[in-house]
């Protein structure tokens, strides 16, 4: 009889070779785990990202056209109607946060999945915004109020985003946050 794993079967403080038969393949090709360090705004900067809304990048991975960042809304106020080509994945670290289109509102430690091919129009009414943390993958078009395509966003286009606004604050550019 199998016994069902209740918690972490290792209790050692130190690295076990378990073994894999693939190790030195992994070794030679992956670029391997990392730990992407944002300690303080000057190593990742909020950059605006309309009137009342800032970004903070937090990675940028060109092979998938994955990012990540934290969406800062600052106060009651909307993303536009936007329409995704990826998976998104965003926890609510703060406020709170709802679309148009749903009937739930997303609290701190809630999780919203999106998938390819919906179309959502953010809205928070918190008197404090909210904040996203969020992994895309993907572009995601923007449209203005009457269904115009206004812009595409994907990886290139957070990566300049950021890059820009570095530049123009003379804010060195965090080879880090590139995977």
């Amino acid at each position: 009889m199998a016994t069902q794993m209740k918690a972490p079967p290792s209790d050692k403080k130190e690295i076990v070779d378990i073994g894999y038969a693939y190790k030195d393949l992994v070794e030679r090709t992956s670029p391997g785990g990392r730990y992407i360090d944002v300690p303080s705004d000057e190593v990742s900067p909020w950059v605006p990202f309309g009137e009342n809304t800032a970004i903070k990048h937090i990675a940028f991975d060109v092979r998938q056209n994955l990012f990540s960042n934290i969406l800062w809304v600052k106060g009651p106020g909307v993303i536009g109607t936007h329409f995704h080509r990826g998976t998104i994945m965003m926890v609510c670290l703060e406020g709170s946060v709802r679309y148009l289109e749903y009937d739930w509102v997303a609290r701190p430690f809630g999780v919203i999945l999106e998938t390819p091919g919906e179309s959502h129009t953010l809205v928070t009414e918190h008197p404090e915004g909210c904040k996203l943390f969020g992994w895309m993958q993907g572009p995601i078009d923007f449209y203005d109020g009457d269904a115009n395509l206004v812009e595409t966003a994907d990886v290139f286009w957070f990566m300049n985003h950021y890059e820009e606004y570095c530049r123009e604050n003379n804010i060195p550019i965090n080879k880090d946050l590139y995977l």
